[in-house]
């Protein structure tokens, strides 16, 4: 539940000031959308300012003392305060601009065998003890449908203050300057031949203080941004689309300097070159062969047919929203054989710059790397404090919500493949016959996270260990584990990308989590391609 109030400054008891006397002119030719929070600061002071963060813990302790006082055995609350930024522009044209603000306190109680959540944006001290109280109020009517009490994993509790790192404040980036590089993107693509060409960059600034009634107490700030572009070549039947770095972007915990480094204007020109000749390829033939997959199309598999599936809340059955359960069985943690050999994943939050990274999570667990698959069999899972409780596994660290208003629940990391010995060139050159596809295109899934189908941008056809003919419309099949059972070959610590994906919908009502895969090339055998007639 989520109360409304005033937006007032914390601790002033006066309006916000407006925000256009706080934010640079905007571009011409766009649409603006903005809303009204808390006061800004400069990056390194902090969301709120300098002299907010005793106040803002102030906060945060009334809210889980409210629900304490209301009967809750455990409590804990987040403020949390995020500002973000986004612009398009499509065909050399700045299409849309948009910065939002928003702060507030949630605040969960446990009472019996339930949670209660309750989230308010009035940020003083006795709205946040209501809120408190109204947690607790909803955990007690939850607990009123039988079950054994929720026990939580044991953390130990933090006295911590974390940020991610950047070079470049992405909000320091004068707007000009993002917009003509967008705009300069589109240009050279159409300038290249692209029908359709767009651009554009999203900006995250994140500021949390966390409270627990086991004395817990972390501050901690991310920074993310990236950035995409797009061509499309339009033909007599058909259309075809190149992405850059990858389906819809790349993105990190990291600042301008990302999206410096992706150098979106030299590879303006391949892709709307690209999209062109796809037009004219043959169409990806239909049959079983080889398999080798890009290292960006390889991060969308591991994220939809391992990410999900290792959720342990929808491995209890907890969660279902979006994705489904899964088809993993919690008995058989520690002996299922997941793939092959060479297959071996991890769940780290603790790579540098990478989307899915942070100090700690929304429980107050600290950030960790836990062994997902090891030489192809299943050994661990995502999971928050209560599920690890039940399942008899540590706490994972691994529970976020994507703001304030939100129920925390088990999110993915970076969840990722660990580097094997080859090279994409070598991988190539050891298949007679098959297929190089990258960069997802579409993905259809079961609700168990089984069957699957995926479609990709572009493909080559391989033919004597050397690629051949550009193919479109490529596609592939396959069920879960024996797809991961057919991979053979694992690209090297050279070949490693961390990829971000931003978008990822989990829960009701939906949430939207920013999570990191790391990923390098890999071949398959004997994998199913095309559309058959």
């Amino acid at each position: 539940m989520v109360r409304r109030c005033r937006e007032v400054a914390p601790g002033l008891g006066g309006p916000i000031p407006d925000l256009a006397q706080r934010h640079p002119p905007t571009p011409p030719h766009t649409c603006v959308r903005r809303n009204r929070v808390a006061p800004r600061a400069a990056p390194g002071q902090g969301a709120l300012g300098l002299g907010y963060g005793a106040r803002v813990f102030d906060v945060a302790t009334a809210a889980v003392e409210g629900a304490l006082a209301a009967g809750a055995r455990y409590a804990d609350a987040r403020v949390m305060t995020t500002r973000t930024e986004g612009m398009r522009a499509q065909n050399q044209v700045v299409e849309s601009l948009r910065q939002d603000e928003s702060a507030g306190v949630g605040v969960r109680a446990l009472i019996g065998s339930s949670w209660g959540f309750f989230a308010t944006p009035c940020l003083d001290n006795a709205s946040a003890r209501a809120a408190g109280a109204e947690a607790a109020d909803v955990a007690r009517a939850s607990a009123m449908v039988a079950g054994p009490a929720l026990e939580l994993a044991p953390v130990t509790p933090a006295q911590a203050d974390w940020s991610s790192a950047w070079e470049e404040h992405p909000l320091q980036i004068p707007l000009e300057a993002k917009a003509d590089l967008l705009v300069g993107v589109t240009r050279a693509s159409q300038d290249a031949g692209a029908s359709l060409a767009g651009a554009s960059y999203a900006v995250w600034d994140t500021e949390r203080w966390f409270v627990s009634s086991e004395d817990a107490r972390i501050s901690q700030r991310i920074v993310e941004c990236g950035a995409y572009m797009e061509a499309i070549a339009v033909g007599d039947s058909e259309t075809q689309r190149r992405s850059y770095p990858g389906v819809l972007g790349q993105y990190g915990t990291r600042g301008w300097e990302l999206v410096r480094e992706l150098d979106l204007e030299g590879n303006a020109v391949r892709i709307a070159e690209e999209a062109q000749a796809l037009l004219r390829a043959p169409q990806c033939p239909a049959g079983t062969t080889d398999l080798v997959l890009g290292s960006a199309q390889m991060a969308l598999q591991i994220h939809e047919s391992v990410g999900h599936a290792i959720e342990l809340d929808r491995i209890l059955g907890w969660e279902a929203g979006l994705a489904g359960t899964s088809w993993l069985e919690l008995a058989r943690l520690g002996e299922l054989r997941f793939g092959s050999e060479v297959m071996n994943i991890t769940a780290d939050a603790t790579l540098p710059g990478a989307l899915g990274s942070f100090g700690y999570d929304d429980e107050g667990t600290p950030a960790q790397c836990t062994d997902i698959v090891r030489d192809g069999r299943w050994v661990g899972v995502l999971s928050g404090r209560d599920s690890a409780a039940l399942a008899g596994v540590a706490a994972g660290g691994t529970v976020r919500g994507d703001g304030y208003s939100r129920l925390p629940m088990v999110r993915m990391t970076n969840v990722g493949m660990l580097p094997g010995t080859s090279s994409l060139d070598e991988m190539i050159a050891a298949t007679e016959d098959g297929v190089y596809m990258d960069t997802n295109r579409s993905w259809s899934i079961d609700d168990k996270r089984l069957n699957f189908q995926f479609g990709c941008e572009i493909g080559w056809e391989i033919k004597g260990g050397v690629l051949g003919r550009m193919l479109r419309n490529p596609t592939y099949t396959g069920i879960g584990p024996q797809f991961w059972a057919s991979m053979d070959l694992v690209g090297n610590e050279t070949e490693r990308r961390f990829w971000g994906t931003p978008h990822c919908g989990k829960g009701q009502p939906v949430q939207t989590g920013h999570t990191g895969h790391p990923a390098v090339p890999a071949r398959f055998r004997n994998v199913r391609v095309g559309v058959r007639g």
